[in-house]
């Protein structure tokens, strides 16, 4: 059921997939091109994730010819209504996006989004909230994102950040936003209504609970190449386990699944320049 609206086409490349570790580790990266690391490319493939990232269920569910545009103009009007570039924390959120649904076939269930009452505001909690609603499973990923440059400055803010939100009171009001933004037509809408009921214990709830953890970090690896070959992927290779070590000593012990996800970048900044001008153009 979760399968049942396409993905777009793959773009990153899986370098390292260990799910033998707890946490499970995966990382990929976009590759290169004509000696360069792959920004602009990377970029043009986050905006065809953007329908999916901003728009409710029913809105997706109803894309079509006649609304096709008009939809996705007001998603990047949206998401990307500022002048501020410094950080554009929502290239990571959709990147966690993009990678839990093409790689754990997970399905978005709330778009952040309408946690916003209006462009520009920031929106405290987790960073995405997907399902997994197979017949046999029900999971509920609550995903945090971090779209740094530093690995350690970013793992260290995760943590923090992780310890804070499964705290029983900071999760009871989580939830209590979720079922509010929740839409009756989705697939998942009255099993998790189900679940999140304030009278199920949290015991129970932890056991249907995945946490996505995605950190994005400038690679010396990543820029000491304009090529793949098998140097990099070994170098890659030893970067991403000795981060995963340096993650697992800080991370909270948590009773549900975490998923740490590493996406490491060539140059933060071209990524960001280049997903600056995609969406500007698709803008009113």
């Amino acid at each position: 059921m979760s399968n049942e609206i396409k993905c777009p086409d793959p773009f990153l490349e899986v370098r390292v997939k260990d799910v033998d570790l707890n946490p499970t580790l995966l990382a990929m990266c976009a590759g290169y091109e004509n000696n360069q690391w792959r920004a602009q490319q990377f970029a043009s493939h986050l905006l065809e994730w953007l329908p999916e990232f901003c728009l409710k269920y029913s809105e997706i569910v109803g894309i079509g010819a006649h609304n096709m545009v008009k939809l996705l103009r007001n998603a990047a009007t949206f998401i990307y209504d500022t002048e501020k570039v410094a950080n554009r924390g929502e290239i990571g959120e959709i990147i966690l996006h993009a990678i839990i649904r093409q790689e754990y076939n997970t399905y978005p269930f709330i778009s952040k989004i309408f946690f916003k009452d209006s462009p520009n505001v920031t929106v405290k909690g987790f960073d995405c909230v997907h399902v997994v609603n197979d017949s046999d499973k029900l999971e509920l990923w609550l995903g945090e994102a971090k779209f740094y440059k530093n690995f350690n400055e970013a793992s260290r803010e995760v943590c923090i950040e992780l310890q804070s939100h499964i705290e029983n009171d900071y999760l009871r009001k989580e939830f209590i936003a979720i079922c509010n933004r929740i839409e009756a037509q989705h697939f998942a809408s009255q099993r998790i209504l189900n679940l999140l009921n304030r009278n199920t214990s949290l015991d129970k709830i932890f056991d249907h609970l995945v946490f996505p953890v995605l950190i994005t970090y400038e690679s010396d690896t990543i820029n000491n190449f304009s090529r793949e070959c098998e140097e990099l992927k070994e170098g890659i290779k030893k970067e991403v386990y000795d981060n995963y070590r340096h993650f697992v000593k800080k991370v909270p012990p948590i009773k549900s699944i975490i998923h740490l996800i590493l996406v490491p970048l060539g140059q933060k900044e071209k990524l960001i320049e280049a997903f600056d001008n995609e969406i500007r153009k698709m803008k009113w």
